[in-house]
């Protein structure tokens, strides 16, 4: 069992993928971060014209976004019900349709950019792990009806086995905006079309100070100095002390995967006849899926720590799938891995400016189409396409006990290990 991640063993970043031996003297735009929401950013900007270098400490598109479970869909992480609850049935429709233009925005990289990622859009069910979240699922679909004119359905337990190949489950919720993609090939093929448009990509250079001035930036890196009229900050779940009030916003937090041998074929479609994505209701979610080549991948966020040993972590991961699938007792584990996700204190994303540094982070495990999105707000927010975001209008939980180490994770797992067992 190798402990790396999947996805770019089985596409490894490109040799061809330009990347700049050395730093250019200075640029219009800095983005520090490699992933989907710095690479949205630079593809943005630089196809509108705008000179940007795009920064990243470890190699590009290293974090999550060629570490994740290639599974994307409609909402974002604080859920529909709650945001129309907190801000209201107009904001509410502003935040339900921009997680629609995320899913747009995807196919339009395929679409317009040519990029090949093996998106696929089948659809999604959401399976109640206790006969006991039945109930709250049925009012979740009604709720989407009726607010949202959303056609998502409830699936009896008599009926799940047409999409999914397992009698774990109590029923579920099929929503049709549900896909799988290949994540790596998304951010490398992103990386790929940024350059093409004049982003200059710059890895190992890791930025370690950044000083004020009155025109700009100075940016120190490891690679040598930068000049730059504007920042983006775009590290999400990797975010460090470099600008300590951004560190105060978004909480780093673990998820872990494995995936399996490639399954034979009437294995897969035992399992997944549909080939459907899935997740289950508990707090401590697990999320699943085949992938292209056939595997199944079984991922989930049982502890919040990003420092969990992955052998230990994959054995309590397979003995999860297991449960759902005891026909996968042979098949042998061949990867497990991590990514950091950002998490903030509201479960919303956080889009903003301070002290003339932007940024866009903390998707809480919903990244792969919110950071496409919110990469492309800042930008089109700095070269002034758009005036302002409700992602930007809306208040940015903090608080005073968090600075820039989590020490409070422990209970918050303690609590919610105890929602799942009383639910």
């Amino acid at each position: 069992m190798k402990l790396t991640p999947f996805w770019t063993d089985d596409f490894p970043r490109p040799s061809n993928l330009p990347v700049a031996a050395e730093l250019p003297s200075e640029t219009d735009v800095a983005v520090i971060g490699s992933g989907y929401t710095g690479l949205s950013a630079a593809r943005t900007l630089a196809k509108g014209g705008t000179n940007v270098v795009v920064l990243d400490r470890e190699t590009i598109g290293w974090g999550a976004s060629s570490r994740n479970a290639g599974i994307t869909g409609s909402g974002i992480k604080a859920g529909m019900q709650t945001i129309f609850k907190r801000y209201g049935e107009e904001y509410g429709h502003k935040f339900w349709q921009a997680s629609l233009e995320m899913l747009d925005l995807i196919k339009e990289l395929a679409t317009e950019e040519g990029i090949e990622f093996d998106w696929h859009q089948k659809g999604e069910l959401g399976l109640a792990y206790k006969a006991s979240h039945v109930e709250g699922m049925k009012a979740r679909v009604k709720w989407y009806q009726e607010k949202l004119g959303d056609n998502i359905a409830f699936v009896p337990a008599l009926e799940i086995n047409k999409g999914i190949g397992s009698v774990a489950f109590y029923g579920g919720v099929f929503d049709k905006h549900g896909a799988g993609l290949h994540p790596a090939k998304l951010v490398f093929g992103l990386a790929e079309v940024a350059a093409r448009y004049g982003a200059l990509l710059c890895d190992e250079a890791g930025v370690y100070k950044i000083e004020k001035e009155p025109n700009g930036f100075i940016l120190h890196t490891v690679k040598g100095v930068l000049k730059s009229k504007e920042i983006i900050v775009a590290t999400n779940g990797y975010t460090d002390l470099l600008v300590p009030k951004l560190t105060r916003k978004v909480i780093p937090v673990g998820s872990y995967s494995i995936v399996t041998e490639p399954l034979s074929q009437e294995l897969q479609n035992e399992i997944s006849p549909k080939d459907y994505v899935f997740w289950d209701s508990k707090w401590f979610l697990n999320y699943f899926r085949l992938t292209p080549d056939g595997r199944m991948l079984w991922g989930g966020r049982n502890n919040l720590s990003t420092t969990l040993d992955l052998t230990q972590s994959a054995e309590k991961l397979r003995s999860q799938m297991l449960r759902a699938f005891p026909q996968l007792e042979s098949v042998q584990i061949t990867h497990s891995w991590t990514g950091q996700l950002g998490l903030t204190f509201d479960l919303m994303p956080n889009i903003g400016c301070e002290e003339g540094i932007h940024y866009a982070f903390g998707y809480g495990g919903h990244g792969l189409h919110t950071a496409l999105y919110l990469g492309r707000e800042i930008a089109r927010i700095i070269t002034g396409e758009i005036k302002n975001s409700p992602f930007m209008e809306i208040p940015h939980r903090t608080y005073f006990f968090y600075r820039n180490k989590p020490w409070f994770l422990p209970y918050v797992v303690s609590y919610y290990r105890i929602k799942d067992w009383v639910s």
